[in-house]
């Protein structure tokens, strides 16, 4: 039997295919987060603060409306908290 066979409704190498494209996106995907783990370093290293620098990242990525209206509910628990 091939590669090429359909064998229980699945083309054995049209999923072969499909698996190896994963993986190696998957290693792309691990690349791309060594490199970036190398930045972060490197701004800690000079003195950055790199959980502040991951929430600006994380923050860019929202809609503005999104994190007006978290901040205010933040705000709000807070002060019944008292904590502002």
């Amino acid at each position: 039997m091939s590669d090429s066979d359909v064998t229980g409704g699945v083309a054995a190498q049209e999923l072969r295919s499909f698996i190896e494209r994963i993986e190696r996106l998957e290693q792309e995907k691990k690349d791309i987060a060594d490199q970036i783990k190398e930045v972060m370093a490197e701004a800690k290293g000079r003195g950055y603060d790199t959980k502040v620098m991951r929430k600006i990242v994380s923050l860019r990525k929202r809609d503005q409306d999104d994190i007006a209206e978290e901040e205010a509910i933040l705000d709000m628990y807070k002060s019944a908290l008292g904590m502002s």
